[in-house]
């Protein structure tokens, strides 16, 4: 992504070296690795109510995540926990395992944090965000003397 233009020729070639290398790094599997290492995707779109979050955590179960709302800030987290070793069972190959993270997104100050509601199914954590009721202006008379 390229915020400021470059009229520099040196710089401009320096810049495109390093450009050139971050897109030619090596990749496991596709162009989004670097940010699937430590989060989980997320979703978030707003309507005229409430804005709607989705983290999308297949493998967790409910009770493995957490989820707070704290001086502004929703903190969604899993912590990995030790897994136990089974007598006689050897993992030959282990492709996938789950990491731990965290992620803090800052509330917008027309959401009613005290309101917010969560649910998770299908690998999917649905957060739910009201806003707070908006005071309609009221009008009033004045009376000329």
């Amino acid at each position: 992504m390229q915020v400021l233009k470059v009229t520099n020729p040196v710089q401009k070639s320096i810049s495109n070296v390093f450009e050139d290398f971050l897109n030619e790094f090596p990749v496991f599997g596709s162009r989004e690795w670097a940010s699937n290492l430590n989060f989980p995707p997320v979703n978030i779109h707003e309507t005229a109510d409430a804005y709607h979050v989705e983290m999308n955590v297949p493998g967790l179960g409910k009770e493995d995540l957490k989820v707070n709302v704290e001086n502004g800030l929703l903190n969604i987290s899993f912590e990995k926990k030790e897994e136990e070793k089974k007598e006689g069972y050897k993992t030959i190959r282990r492709e996938f395992g789950f990491r731990s993270f965290k992620r803090s997104f800052s509330l917008d100050e027309n959401v009613d944090a005290s309101q917010v509601q969560a649910k998770y199914e299908n690998g999917l954590l649905k957060l739910l965000l009201p806003k707070k009721e908006q005071e309609k202006p009221s009008s009033k008379q004045i009376t000329i003397e």
